[in-house]
């Protein structure tokens, strides 16, 4: 059986392939590896391209646009592998950087899911959006990282040089054991893209394992680039996927509480978007709420099984705190400042 098979899920991302595959195949050689592409319904002669130029290119070809989540499940369902590893078409990987990965992980059975440190390809020296050096949420399911704080993004001085649990692994790049992604059941499609990695990592938690960050491999990611962080439909996502993840994976004394709390929230982001003149946003707010009334029959269902894991619990890497009020209200603006021990 393959060791890792490397897969790149693809959708109208030709630019990205020409400009990072290459450097992909070129670093990942000799690790027991493959390289796969499994495509989404693109439709700018990007597979084409592939078979084409790297003839050591595994093509999987799924028809259409499965979004993130169900793209990746199918993908995955057609490969046997000890890991998979997630990657973004828009990141450039470094010499080096996978062997930490595979190590790390063939040295912790009990370990799920890991992240590399992904920094800025525009700004080299900076930790970048969608992963930084290690991925957490508040108590009420705003997702952060060490590193990056909102829209607050730090430079890596090598403040966050040390492998830590985190909560997720981001999505950008992960490195995912097999085993363990067919127990928890893979992505939920329904999230179609965004948060379902947190999703996903919540339920390795819930089932015994853990879930870690390895700074000694290092990643440079574009970001944005299958859906732009302006796009009214990535707002949409953000905010309907949030109920999904915790009204699937709150524990009983805490779902009413805290979704209570997260809605009001969600209102008073959609008034300033009002109050700006964003129309726009303001629906895909709306929209997003509307959405997971309709989908809680399905939601119901998903919640009673994931309810069933042994040993059901949240893990410990959460701030019990709102990080909107620290980041806003208290302008604590870097990881360090937040006090992840609750005190």
């Amino acid at each position: 059986m393959l060791k890792t098979a490397i897969v790149i899920l693809n959708w109208n991302g030709l630019d990205f392939l020409k400009k990072f595959l290459g450097t992909v195949i070129k670093y990942s050689a000799g690790f027991d590896t493959a390289v796969y592409v499994a495509d989404n319904g693109s439709t700018d002669g990007s597979v084409e391209w592939v078979v084409r130029s790297f003839s050591s290119v595994k093509i999987i070809t799924l028809g259409s646009n499965h979004g993130f989540a169900g793209g990746y499940n199918k993908a995955l369902e057609q490969i046997d592998s000890t890991y998979f590893l997630l990657l973004n078409s828009d990141i450039e990987v470094t010499d080096g950087w996978l062997h930490p990965l595979v190590s790390f992980m063939d040295m912790n059975p009990n370990v799920a899911s890991c992240q590399p440190k992904i920094r800025s390809y525009d700004r080299k020296g900076h930790f970048e959006h969608a992963g930084a050096a290690g991925c957490y949420i508040d108590k009420y399911g705003y997702p952060f990282c060490r590193g990056r704080i909102f829209h607050e993004i730090e430079k890596d001085n090598g403040q966050y040089d040390t492998p830590v649990d985190v909560f997720w692994s981001s999505g950008a790049c992960m490195i995912v054991r097999a085993d363990a992604w067919k127990k928890a059941g893979g992505f939920d499609a329904s999230f179609f893209a965004h948060m379902e990695e947190i999703d996903l990592c919540w339920r390795f938690s819930k089932a015994g394992y853990r879930v870690c960050y390895v700074p000694e491999s290092v990643i440079y990611h574009v970001g944005g680039g299958s859906l732009p962080y302006s796009s009214p439909f990535k707002t949409y996502l953000n905010f309907r996927n949030s109920l999904y993840l915790l009204y699937k994976n709150l524990p009983d004394n805490k779902l009413q509480s805290v979704l209570f709390f997260r809605k009001l929230l969600d209102g008073l982001a959609a008034f300033s978007f009002l109050a700006k003149g964003d129309f726009v946003n303001f629906w895909s707010v709306l929209k997003a709420h509307i959405d997971y009334y309709r989908n809680k029959k399905e939601l119901r269902a998903k919640r009673k099984l994931v309810m069933q894991y042994e040993g059901n619990h949240t893990p410990s890497c959460v701030l019990n705190k709102s990080i909107v009020f620290e980041f806003y209200g208290k302008g604590r603006k870097t990881f360090d400042r937040l006090k992840m021990d609750n005190n």
